[in-house]
């Protein structure tokens, strides 16, 4: 080991090697777009997560240590912890911690094992990836808008916590909460972008909300938002048409007991519909989203309809010409800086 902070360490790369058994394909966990991920285990014992970053970043080792330790920086029960890094020539690693529930979407839409995910374990979850937003955005060393919050990057370790992965398209503000940025390179998943960032490549805190309030639905409902629901294009649409018709009950997932918790998931699907209103404006911050989670007697606001509410106005938004990557799982290393 190289070098080796109290938070973060530079691994060498042949104790990646040993440790993934030279990224043998039975340590393989998965691939995503910007590269794959394997199972690796210490000769202590501890497992971890290992990240092989494609090889055409052109960072320098000195840069991508600085991004990678500012990353480590941030800390919270609700994030994906991220150990260390290492760089030997075109290899680029970041090591996390390994979780062995592996994500949310490998749950919340499979139709035996989303049994799993009693009301409780839903409620916590929601709860736990809103707290550890309103840390990136307000309470952390950095402020991170992560700009790519979807199940398959919140990982559940072995009490079914939710913890937040994937910063590599976090964009770090120096600044106040309301300022907005615009950006060229729209990255991220189409179904959880909100219509300004998709659309004009405009991004904020509440960029993360609104894909936040998808999440949430999709929580409730045990479906993705891209499911067909009539006449409605996905499911933001569906749910605010059945809350409105006060119908919100034929929304829950039928894995779920609704009569148990009627009035929560109630809460639950009212706040998700203020998350995805069309102007960013409307939308509350992750603050606001914490105190109605958490204080039952307060009176929410109504929702008006949500962004890309119907087959005439949503439609299959493209991002503009200038876009050069948005996949389901496209991950960059975005430059941070402290706050």
């Amino acid at each position: 080991m190289e070098t080796e902070l109290a938070d973060f360490s530079v691994f060498d790369f042949n104790q990646i090697l040993e440790a993934t058994d030279n990224f043998s394909e039975e340590n393989k966990l998965g691939e995503g777009g910007f590269g794959p991920v394997y199972k690796g285990c210490f000769p202590d014992g501890v497992e971890i997560a290992v990240k092989r970053l494609d090889s055409d970043s052109g960072q320098g080792f000195i840069e991508f240590k600085n991004e990678v330790e500012l990353i480590a920086k941030l800390q919270h029960r609700n994030l994906v912890r991220l150990m260390g890094c290492c760089s030997q020539g075109e290899e680029k690693i970041l090591v996390y911690e390994y979780l062995p529930n592996k994500s949310l979407d490998f749950f919340i839409f499979d139709e035996d094992r989303k049994a799993l995910l009693d009301w409780d374990t839903r409620i916590a979850i929601i709860v736990g990836t809103a707290e550890g937003l309103l840390y990136l955005h307000k309470h952390s060393r950095l402020r991170v808008i992560h700009r790519d919050l979807k199940p398959s990057n919140i990982l559940l370790d072995s009490e079914m916590n939710a913890k937040i992965s994937d910063f590599g398209l976090a964009k770090i503000f120096s600044s106040n909460n309301t300022d907005t940025d615009t950006t060229r390179k729209v990255v991220g998943t189409y179904g959880y972008m909100a219509p300004e960032y998709a659309s004009h490549g405009i991004f904020s805190i509440k960029s993360d909300v609104f894909s936040f309030g998808v999440l949430t639905l999709e929580i409730v409902s045990g479906k993705r938002n891209s499911h067909e629901c009539g006449a409605f294009i996905n499911l933001l649409g569906h749910a605010w048409q059945l809350f409105e018709e006060e119908s919100w009950s034929e929304l829950i997932d039928a894995a779920l007991v609704p009569n148990i918790y009627s009035m929560e998931m109630m809460r639950c699907i009212n706040i998700a519909l203020l998350c995805v209103q069309e102007n960013a404006v409307d939308r509350p911050t992750m603050l606001d989203v914490i105190a109605m989670l958490s204080n039952k007697t307060m009176i929410l606001q109504k929702p008006k309809h949500p962004a890309y509410f119907s087959l005439s106005t949503a439609g299959n938004k493209e991002a503009p010409t200038t876009t050069q990557s948005c996949s389901v799982n496209d991950v960059t290393i975005s430059t941070v800086t402290p706050r």
